[in-house]
């Protein structure tokens, strides 16, 4: 298995960063040195029918190595890093055997990752981590599920006596700024049923996550000389911070955790004349996430009916739903996900995802795509890592999936 940390490291030293500001797919040309990259590696490997279209996705077949009718499984994984934080010239480090202390990730600015302000790190005394040098991000989220997916087809063509059915495998651009199925043809790729692969601890598996909008807010003040504004003056920062104060603060991610929504101020630009801010809304209940951009809609209008109207416009855009909906109603691709992660000797984990994957809007589009774990933390940021089991464990599992298929039908 040391070939998927191989990969996983050379994956991760490709800048892939995606742009919420581009219109474009991808998002970033830099994608597509990516995904060159693994259109090439699944027809070294021994895949067909491998393409990379005008839009950055990569799709390939593996094709089954049995007679039995199995259902057509798809394994999908996102390209593009987060633009939270740079993914450019990414240095990872190894910290072999873990001894449960402060981990120094670059000497020179004192960053350090700490189980104090990251207690997961207490979970692998012992292990060997894969961290970033304190500049970057990792990029674990998602390029550990490239690696693992990758690694796993190769397995599988080197091991005939594992039998499976047909096998589709997608790598998407621009998941995380929320695009990342824009122009995916669920037809074309041809599965009756996917697995992402993005999400985090080892045995991790959901089938719920957020319903998401974006609310952008444009407010339009009145700039006047300051000493002669007394009574003229409109202060467009000013009404913005005013503006936030009207959101419940308990209802902010810094104070949220499992089924607990959230609003979240994310940008904030302005002077006195004219301020943006982008927020993004999440709940995982339905009723709670209308409710919630129902009292974004009214404070808009309250602090229109008080400094005039127009003085802040609105736009308020449904972003995905809640993937529950759409993968409830086929317990059989739960039902396998878990026996495969308990086969592996992990103990399946099912928590609500906090955020979204591509498996979320894919399955409105179709094809119902709950999320299996990648093994990687704290994603976005300087103090990502990734257990180098967890690597491992992430073959394991698409390996026993399709393996499973085979033995259910």
């Amino acid at each position: 298995m040391s070939s998927v940390v191989d990969r996983f490291i050379k994956y991760v030293k490709i800048d892939t960063e995606s742009s919420r500001d581009s219109q474009s797919c991808p998002s970033t040309a830099k994608q597509l040195n990516l995904a060159r990259l693994l259109r090439d590696e699944l027809l070294e490997i021994g895949l067909i029918n491998v393409t990379l279209d005008e839009f950055g996705y990569v799709i390939g077949t593996l094709p089954s190595n049995t007679d039995k009718k199995v259902p057509v499984v798809g394994f999908l994984a996102h390209m593009d890093t987060s633009p939270d934080m740079s993914g450019k010239d990414v240095k990872p480090q190894f910290v072999e055997n873990y001894d449960g202390g402060d981990i120094l990730l670059n000497k020179d600015k004192n960053i350090i990752l700490s189980p104090k302000q990251f207690p997961d790190l207490n979970k692998y005394v012992g292990e060997t981590l894969i961290t970033t040098d304190g500049t970057t991000l990792l990029g674990a989220d998602d390029k550990a599920g490239i690696a693992e997916i990758m690694t796993a087809m190769e397995y599988l063509i080197a091991h005939p006596e594992i039998k499976h059915g047909i096998i589709k495998v997608g790598f998407t651009p621009d998941e995380e700024v929320g695009r990342g199925v824009d122009n995916f043809d669920v037809e074309k790729f041809g599965a009756d049923f996917a697995y992402t692969l993005d999400g985090g601890e080892a045995g991790g598996l959901q089938f719920e996550n957020f319903n998401a909008a974006e609310a952008a807010l444009t407010i339009h003040g009145l700039n006047v000389h300051p000493g002669k504004s007394k009574n003229k003056m409109l202060n467009a920062i000013l009404v913005g911070m005013e503006f936030n104060e009207l959101l419940p603060v308990f209802e902010r991610p810094e104070f949220t955790e499992k089924y607990e929504g959230f609003n979240h101020i994310f940008l904030f630009n302005g002077t006195v004349e004219e301020a943006s801010m982008v927020y993004i809304i999440r709940d995982h209940d339905r009723e709670k996430f209308a409710a919630k951009k129902a009292l974004m809609l009214k404070a808009v209008a309250f602090m229109n009916e008080k400094y005039g109207a127009g003085t802040i416009d609105l736009t308020l855009t449904d972003q995905y739903y809640n993937m529950k909906e759409k993968v409830e109603p086929y317990p059989e691709i739960m039902v396998v996900a878990q026996e495969a992660i308990e086969a592996i000797g992990l103990k399946p984990i099912f928590e609500p995802v906090r955020g979204g994957t591509d498996g979320s809007r894919l399955s409105y589009m179709g094809l119902p795509t709950p999320n299996i774990f990648t093994g990687g933390h704290y994603g976005h940021g300087k103090f990502e890592f990734i257990p180098v089991f967890a690597l491992e464990k992430g073959v394991e599992v698409v390996v026993k999936i399709a393996e499973l298929l085979v033995q259910k039908v």
